[in-house]
């Protein structure tokens, strides 16, 4: 199961992965606030992951990028015997790192974006994407990805997640942590994941912090794990 993050929906998120469901079932819910659904008034990440529980069976492989990371990372606590296998690409749980001189300069750059910055959505948009490194360009701004970005101005900080670390830890599920090597501030929060969860560890450069458009690298990587688990 695919949980996508932010600004586009499940269909873009996890477009690289198709060649996947020759091999696996694949479940992709959208989420609240994202095409084709209607807007939100907020995003709670908290809410998110109760709402994800509907979608999870037993052995269910839950994987989740960026805010849907966070997500997942919760949901797999919450619901840990239904979970087969947990693996996150870069998720912005910048608790876990604070004190780290990157996460702290990320998390006061993004503060400062929600606070102060573009109240226009595409120049907001503009202005997160260029913060979190992603450089795939998302082509330009129709109705869907500026829905999306309506959604992104009303989230609750991820930073502000309390991540069960410990309870994660002690779930029997194998774990795998994914990043870019392109931000320093995520490189340190997927390398405290790693330890505190004894999770397995890749980095797969090129793509910054929307690793999954890589494709096959990404998806020969995530089949191994999802087969070893």
């Amino acid at each position: 199961m695919f949980v996508h993050g932010s600004v586009v929906n499940a269909d873009l998120t996890w477009s690289a992965q198709k060649p996947l469901a020759g091999r696996f079932e694949i479940v992709a819910p959208n989420r609240r606030g994202f095409p084709p659904g209607p807007d939100v008034e907020r995003v709670d990440f908290e809410d998110e992951a109760v709402w994800l529980e509907q979608f999870l069976e037993p052995g269910t492989h839950l994987i989740g990028h960026s805010y849907g990371g966070v997500i997942a990372l919760l949901a797999a606590a919450r619901r840990a015997e239904q979970v087969r296998s947990l693996t996150v690409i870069e998720p912005p749980a910048f608790g876990v790192a604070r004190g780290h001189p990157a996460v702290e300069e990320f998390v006061a750059g993004i503060d400062e974006h929600w606070a102060h910055g573009p109240r226009d959505p595409s120049e907001f948009l503009g202005g997160f994407l260029g913060l979190v490194g992603t450089s795939t360009p998302l082509g330009s701004f129709t109705p869907e990805l500026l829905q999306g970005a309506r959604t992104l101005m009303v989230e609750r900080s991820p930073a502000e997640a309390d991540i069960p670390l410990d309870d994660l830890a002690r779930a029997p599920f194998p774990k795998l942590v994914v990043s870019g090597a392109h931000s320093p501030a995520f490189e340190a929060v997927c390398d405290v994941l790693e330890e505190r969860l004894g999770a397995e560890r890749a980095v797969l450069p090129g793509m910054g912090h929307s690793i999954q458009r890589l494709g096959e690298p990404f998806n020969e990587l995530l089949a191994d794990f999802v087969e070893r688990a």
